[in-house]
């Protein structure tokens, strides 16, 4: 009869336990969070027009026309290439620049001044400067996009190699290597992880650029998109378009920190 009782006890537990690991698993992964975002979001919305305030569901009804007359689809793919154009180009651009001047302390002393200079030149006042050199074809958008993404990726590079463990690199040299090989060996692989973290910040900077580019000097995309939605009386376009951009942005970075938990985390990538 105790066993029974027991096992009875067990049963009418179990879906308090079932609850709580739905809720913990919930909590972990931010949906019960965005669910509320969600719910709040709406109820708030009643009380205002589309025009000012769209709800969830007005956006959600807006994103399948968009999707489904082709309008975002295209948008999206000249967004996305914009803005991965530009970035690759600031990272074959400042990762082995990064690694010249951090290895050269003479060359990191000259360069400074300046990288400090033009890093807090904001990318929006080389806009009119670019389209006078460039013209208003692709050719100015990509050039901005990887302005804002070059800089948080050198810098991150050259504080990477200034970081490298001085111990391994005099332990190396005393078994014989060459500049060249404790460089390949040691010092690049030291930097990884600071090179790696500057070229996250550079994602975030090529998404946040090729939407002002695309607001000033474009005919499609995602930021023309959200620009032209005034035009139209259309705010629920706008959060779309916000939207979208998040999202890609989001899904992006993650693959991203996937990829380098994957394969560089004997680097000390995480």
């Amino acid at each position: 009869m105790k066993s029974k009782e027991k096992h009875t006890d067990g049963n009418k537990n179990e879906p308090k336990f079932y609850l709580k690991g739905i809720l913990k698993y919930s909590a972990r992964g931010g949906w019960l969070s965005w669910l509320l975002i969600l719910v709040i979001w709406q109820l708030v919305s009643l009380s205002y027009s589309d025009y000012f305030l769209p709800g969830p569901i007005s956006v959600v009804r807006n994103f399948g026309e968009l999707i489904n007359n082709g309008v975002l689809w295209t948008d999206i793919v000249f967004s996305v290439e914009r803005a991965g154009k530009g970035w690759i180009t600031g990272i074959v651009m400042a990762v082995p620049l990064g690694l010249l001047i951090g290895n050269y302390e003479k060359v990191r002393w000259l360069a400074e001044p300046f990288l400090n200079f033009f890093r807090f030149v904001p990318v929006l006042a080389l806009t009119s400067l670019f389209l006078m050199w460039l013209g208003v074809g692709e050719e100015s958008k990509i050039a901005l996009i990887t302005y804002a993404t070059f800089f948080p990726m050198l810098i991150n590079t050259i504080a990477g190699v200034g970081s490298t463990n001085k111990i391994l690199v005099e332990a190396a040299q005393c078994m014989g290597a060459s500049k060249l090989r404790v460089f390949l060996t040691v010092v690049v692989p030291s930097s990884i992880p600071f090179v790696f973290t500057g070229i996250r910040l550079g994602l975030s900077g090529s998404i946040l650029c090729v939407v002002a580019a695309e607001m000033l000097v474009a005919n499609n995309g995602l930021g023309y998109l959200i620009y032209s939605s005034r035009l139209y009386y259309k705010t629920e376009w706008m959060f779309v378009g916000i939207l979208t951009l998040g999202v890609l942005g989001f899904s992006a970075d993650r693959l991203i920190t996937f990829l380098g938990r994957r394969f560089l985390k004997q680097y000390g990538v995480k």
